[in-house]
């Protein structure tokens, strides 16, 4: 049994031909449409923009490796070339001339040092052996000046006990002397006194 057209609306609109729109409707449909385009364009503007920086940067990137590769490429063959190799030799060479050169000059100013140093030590060992020298010196001057002193007082009281030893020798002596004159005196004096005292011996008369 055939359909009914009003059971298929949606089979009707897709295979019938279409109606003709009145103006105004058709109108109300480009301003909706432009209204939505203009909607829609900041969204699509931002998306391009995107889309154009992610293309810069990748180009960016791939430009900045190749760039990289060629560089490396360039180093590589200038490091492999025979010239570069010479100039790397001299250069090692002279940086290994200035290195012994350093070192040279180095061991020179420390060997410089050290005799400056030695030097030092050897004139301060110098300046403190002459002072203890004088040191010493000045002590023994000291010493022998003490034990002149001390010399020279005791040879001071030796003479002094000398003289005062002769001083009573002769006290004594004189003592003695004058006991010795006084008991001859006394002696005399007696010899004397006995004389007189004597009777005179009587004289005997020879006849003639």
């Amino acid at each position: 049994m055939p359909r009914s057209p009003s059971r298929s609306p949606s089979y009707r609109r897709r295979y019938s031909p279409p109606s003709p729109l009145p103006h105004h409707r058709h109108s109300r449909r480009s301003r909706r449409d432009r209204s939505r385009t203009r909607s829609r364009s900041p969204y699509s503007n931002s998306h391009s923009r995107y889309q154009h920086e992610e293309a810069l940067k990748l180009l960016e990137e791939e430009t900045a490796r190749r760039l990289e590769d060629e560089i490396r490429k360039e180093v590589e063959e200038r490091l492999n070339s025979e010239e570069v190799g010479l100039e790397i030799e001299r250069r090692i060479e002279e940086g290994r001339k200035k290195l012994f050169d350093d070192v040279a000059t180095q061991l020179g100013k420390e060997k410089e040092a050290a005799l400056i140093e030695a030097r030092q030590k050897e004139e301060q060992a110098r300046k403190e052996r002459e002072e203890l020298d004088k040191m010493l010196e000045e002590n023994r001057r000291r010493v022998e000046e003490s034990q002149r002193r001390e010399a020279l007082e005791l040879q001071r009281k030796e003479e002094e006990r000398f003289r005062e030893l002769g001083l009573i020798q002769r006290q004594k002596e004189e003592v003695a002397w004058r006991k010795k004159l006084e008991e001859e005196e006394e002696r005399a004096n007696q010899m004397k006194s006995s004389g007189k005292n004597k009777p005179k011996p009587k004289s005997s008369s020879v006849g003639l």
